[in-house]
C-alpha cells in the first residue's frame, strides 16, 4: 500500500500559516499584478488612453497630492461614508438584536426588509434626488439605503446564532428578558456583529461612488466623472486605486479593532 503524502500546510484544507507568510503572499500578489500591468502597458498592445502605465498614473496622482485636490476629495468622501455608516449601524444594531431573538419583531420586520433589500439601489437615485435634492443629504440617503437593510439582516442572523443555553443561563440567575438580551446575547454576538459592520463599511464605498458619480460636486467619485469627460484615464485609474486602498485600510483597521476589543471570543 502506497504511503499517503501529507500536503504542505500552505495547501492543506483548513491549514494554518504564520502572519508573516500570509503578508508575504499578499504583497507578492500585489507586486505580480503591478508587473503584469506595467508589462502590458509597456508592450504597446493597448493604447495609453485605455491602459496608462503605472508610472503615468503615479505621476498624475502626485500632481493631485501637490495641488491638494486628492486630500480634499478623500476628506469629503470619508465624511460622507462615516455619516451614513454610523446612522445605519446605530439603527440596525438594536433592531437586529430584537429581530434575532424575539419572534414578534422578526415577523414584523424581516419580510419588509427582505423586500426592500432586493430592490436595486441605483433605482433609488432618481427618487432620492426628488426627495432631498442633490445636496449632501442625497448621498447619505443613497448610502444608507444600500447599507442598512442588508446590515440589519446580517445582525439579526448574528444574534440568532447565539446559543440558546446562554439565554437559559440568564433566566436561571433571575435576569430579566431585557437584561439577558443586552448583557448576554449582545455580548456573545458582538464579535460577529463587528464583522458585519466591517463588511457593511466596505459596501459604503460602492454606494458612495454611485452617489458621487451622478450628483456630487466634490469627492472621489465626482473627480472620476470629471476625468471621464476629458478622457483623463490616468486620473481615473489613479482614483480607482485610491478607492481600493482606502477600502483595504478601513477593512484592516476594523479587523485589528475587532481583535483588540473581543479578546474574550478567541
Amino acid at each position: 500500500m502506497a504511503e499517503q503524502r501529507t500536503p504542505s500546510t500552505l495547501f492543506r484544507l483548513d491549514g494554518s500559516i504564520s502572519a508573516r507568510t500570509y503578508t508575504a503572499i499578499a504583497i507578492a500578489m500585489f507586486v505580480l499584478v503591478g508587473v503584469v500591468w506595467w508589462a502590458i502597458a509597456a508592450s504597446g498592445i493597448v493604447k495609453p488612453i485605455f491602459l496608462p502605465s503605472p508610472g503615468a498614473v503615479a505621476g498624475r496622482l502626485a500632481e493631485q497630492v501637490a495641488n491638494g485636490q486628492l486630500m480634499d476629495d478623500i476628506g469629503v468622501s470619508v465624511l460622507r461614508i462615516l455619516g451614513a455608516f454610523l446612522v445605519s449601524a446605530a439603527l440596525a444594531l438594536p433592531l437586529g438584536l430584537l429581530m434575532g431573538r424575539i419572534r414578534f419583531f422578526e415577523a414584523l420586520f424581516v419580510p419588509i426588509t427582505e423586500f426592500i433589500r432586493y430592490m436595486p439601489v441605483v433605482a433609488f437615485t432618481p427618487l432620492t434626488i426628488v426627495w432631498v435634492g442633490v445636496g449632501e443629504l442625497q448621498k447619505l440617503v443613497l448610502i444608507f439605503i444600500g447599507t442598512f437593510f442588508a446590515l440589519l439582516l446580517m445582525i439579526m442572523d448574528n444574534v440568532h446564532r447565539t446559543p440558546r443555553e446562554y439565554v437559559e443561563s440568564g433566566r436561571t440567575f433571575g435576569m430579566s428578558e431585557t437584561r439577558i438580551l443586552w448583557r448576554i446575547v449582545l455580548r456573545a454576538a458582538f464579535p460577529t456583529i463587528w464583522d458585519s459592520f466591517r463588511l457593511a463599511l466596505g459596501w459604503c464605498w460602492t454606494w458612495l461612488v454611485l452617489g458621487e458619480l451622478l450628483t456630487a460636486g466634490s469627492g472621489l467619485g465626482f473627480r472620476i466623472t470629471l476625468a471621464q469627460r476629458f478622457l483623463d484615464t490616468e486620473l481615473i485609474f489613479g482614483y480607482i486605486l485610491v478607492l481600493g486602498l482606502l477600502g483595504l485600510i478601513t477593512d484592516q483597521v476594523m479587523r485589528l479593532a475587532g481583535r483588540l476589543m473581543f479578546t474574550y471570543a478567541k
